[in-house]
């Protein structure tokens, strides 16, 4: 068994694909013709986006639509970087929203959240040091 994927459904996921490439510089590894499915570039695990009708048709009970008027969920993605003020700050440029400004915690890891243009939660940190 391998982690391969976090699929996140939104509404648009060509706008969703391009905050993130600006965001976290993450690039564009694949997208349907009709834009209903798209993956970057992230690393091991593999970031994708479904769109809302998708996620209807494939999920049949249907599933909790996020949204960034709310609290978020109680779920996170947490990227890892040397340099977090900057891209921190890069991240709100592109349009991120702040959530909760980086702190230093007691173990000497630097953290921050942020919620994408879809509502998700996001945490940058920097690596943990052992």
């Amino acid at each position: 068994m391998k982690y391969a994927y976090t699929i996140l459904y939104v509404e648009d996921v060509k706008k969703t694909m391009s905050f993130y490439e600006n965001a976290f510089g993450f690039q564009n590894k694949f997208i349907t013709p009709e834009h209903d499915y798209g993956e970057l570039l992230s690393g091991e695990t593999t970031i994708a986006f479904a769109s809302h009708s998708l996620g209807n048709s494939n999920l049949k009970k249907g599933f909790k639509q996020l949204s960034i008027h709310e609290k978020p969920n109680g779920i996170e993605m947490a990227f890892t970087t040397e340099n977090i003020e900057t891209d921190f700050k890069n991240a709100l440029a592109a349009g991120a929203v702040e959530y909760e400004s980086i702190t230093q915690k007691p173990w000497g890891q630097k953290v921050g959240y942020l919620r994408d243009i879809n509502g998700f939660l996001i945490e940058i940190c920097t690596p943990i040091k052992h």
